[in-house]
């Protein structure tokens, strides 16, 4: 009995002149291999496009297909769906910027500054400041607010108000800027303003004012001074004329005292200048009344018998 298939190089014909492949056994387990290869390859890039991690100090803004998801990943690890999603990271820590501005003064003097703020954007708004700022946000509305607010402000004030109420031209640029960037989800911690800086016309002009004021000061200083020293002229002139008045007072009492003493006692006045006398003699004596106080007795009695003398003869 004849064989009806038969075996040739490449494969079985049977008796009717068909044909058929014959396989090895050592092809299908190299493309199982090779499935099992592709399928893990994929399953692996399929879990890592399913993963992400959110650094620190970072929010993760969720874009599905390309639109904005209104949810924020925090930090930390988070699964999406692959190849659906994307995550976009967002700093919410510090940060720093920077800006020179240029404005006009209320009196049309042109003013420079330097403006530095510290900010940081809102954690929970992250997504919403993607979806109309961008990762670029800090040069889309931080520098024109900062040029706008600076304008603003400083055209409320003088340029000499900008030098005497500096503090209070600041304060009002720093809120205007806080302002601003508040209602875009911008949270401004902190804001420095350098000096202002005009033109060096202005910058004379001012110099020239405070040299003025300075000497005007010392000239008030030097009036003051004179004031006060003719205030003590007159004080001591006064003093000096109630301490006259009370002298001449007390030697027109004193004077009195004596006329009344001389009434009633012609003595009073000898015994008032013995008392008074420092006990020295003059070193000469001339007349009879040598002795200024009182008469020697000798001389007292010549005087006493010429006296009586002439008395006898003019009888």
């Amino acid at each position: 009995m004849r064989n009806p298939f038969k075996r040739s190089g490449d494969g079985v014909h049977n008796a009717s002149g068909g044909s058929y492949r014959y396989s090895r056994p050592g092809s299908s387990n190299k493309l199982i291999i090779i499935a099992g290869v592709i399928t893990f390859v994929v399953i692996i890039v399929v879990m890592f496009e399913s993963v992400v991690v959110v650094q620190a100090g970072h929010r993760g803004v969720v874009l599905y297909v390309g639109a904005v998801e209104n949810r924020v990943l925090g930090e930390g690890v988070h699964f999406i769906i692959p190849f659906a999603e994307e995550v976009v990271q967002m700093e919410v820590r510090t940060l720093k910027y920077q800006a020179d501005a240029t404005a006009a003064s209320n009196d049309l003097q042109e003013v420079q500054t330097t403006i530095a703020l510290n900010y940081h954007i809102s954690p929970s708004q992250a997504n919403i400041i993607y979806q109309q700022l961008g990762a670029d946000y800090a040069n889309r509305i931080i520098a024109p607010t900062i040029q706008e607010s600076v304008k603003a402000s400083v055209a409320k004030f003088n340029a000499e108000e900008l030098i005497t109420k500096r503090a209070t031209a600041k304060d009002v640029i720093a809120r205007s800027i806080a302002n601003t960037l508040g209602a875009r989800n911008i949270v401004v911690e902190t804001v420095f303003i350098t000096d202002f800086k005009f033109s060096q016309a202005f910058a004379n002009q001012v110099e020239s004012k405070v040299v003025a004021f300075q000497k005007y000061l010392t000239e008030q200083n030097n009036l003051l001074a004179i004031k006060v020293v003719a205030n003590q002229t007159v004080v001591q002139a006064n003093a000096t004329a109630r301490a006259n008045v009370a002298k001449a007072s007390g030697e027109s009492q004193a004077i009195r005292i004596i006329t009344s003493q001389l009434k009633q006692s012609p003595d009073y006045l000898q015994w008032l200048s013995i008392n008074r006398w420092n006990g020295q003699l003059p070193y000469a004596l001339g007349g009879t009344g040598g002795v200024p106080f009182f008469q020697l007795p000798l001389a007292r009695q010549s005087h006493t018998q010429n006296q009586t003398q002439n008395q006898t003869q003019f009888r």
